[in-house]
């Protein structure tokens, strides 16, 4: 039986009731072959413990698994890329921390069992430096983070160059939505229509897709 309230108090307080697993693929059904596209981008702005975002990257996985399997680096390059396509924001810490926590192990359990002693710690701490990026303890209402001195939620794109390098570009989770509502048109999509992105608020070098965690040090 999955636990859906955690206790009564966090209901009262914060309306917190996850959803279960029957409905999250029921939901996501509706957008099947995106959920299986690998650099779709999705973000769930009351994610909770990631009881949707997990299912969208074990789906991504799967299709990854399916195609690249046969080449570790290939492999490593499209897993990452379906990590950071991967946004979530939550205004409790510890349902942030868990929801990380639960990513970061759906595609380590994955990593180890295609290729076991051969697997890298500069992939996983790829993903987990991009897990910490994506995965926002924010109020999705007020468009900040949580904490002492909230400060305006800031989300990373992540774009695939020449295959192995990525471009990171930060931006405020409420210039994208003010933008969005003034132009209508959509943000960070790759289908092939017209979009509009507003400036970023920092560009980053290209860098190796095993090298984001060193790259944020310099």
């Amino acid at each position: 039986m999955e636990k859906q309230v955690k206790s009564k108090q966090r209901v009262t307080d914060h309306g917190e009731v996850l959803t279960g697993k029957r409905e999250v693929n029921t939901m996501l059904d509706l957008v099947k072959s995106e959920t299986e596209r690998i650099d779709s981008r999705f973000l769930e702005p009351a994610c909770g413990t990631g009881n949707f975002l997990t299912v969208i990257l074990e789906r991504k996985l799967r299709v990854v698994e399916a195609r690249y399997r046969k080449s570790q680096l290939d492999y490593e390059r499209y897993a990452i890329l379906a990590v950071s396509s991967i946004y979530g924001i939550d205004i409790l810490e510890d349902n942030v921390q868990q929801c990380r926590h639960r990513l970061f192990g759906i595609f380590d359990l994955n990593y180890l069992r295609l290729f076991k002693n051969k697997t890298k710690d500069d992939c996983r701490e790829s993903i987990r430096f991009i897990l910490e990026r994506n995965i926002i303890h924010g109020d999705a209402l007020s468009l900040k983070t949580v904490g002492d001195n909230p400060k305006l939620i800031i989300f990373s794109e992540w774009s695939p160059v020449n295959r192995s390098m990525l471009k990171r570009r930060d931006f405020t989770f409420h210039g994208l939505l003010k933008h969005a509502a003034i132009k209508e048109l959509p943000l960070f999509s790759d289908l092939g229509e017209d979009v509009f992105i507003p400036a970023p608020e920092k560009e980053y070098p290209l860098t190796h897709f095993l090298e984001v965690a060193d790259a944020d040090k310099h």
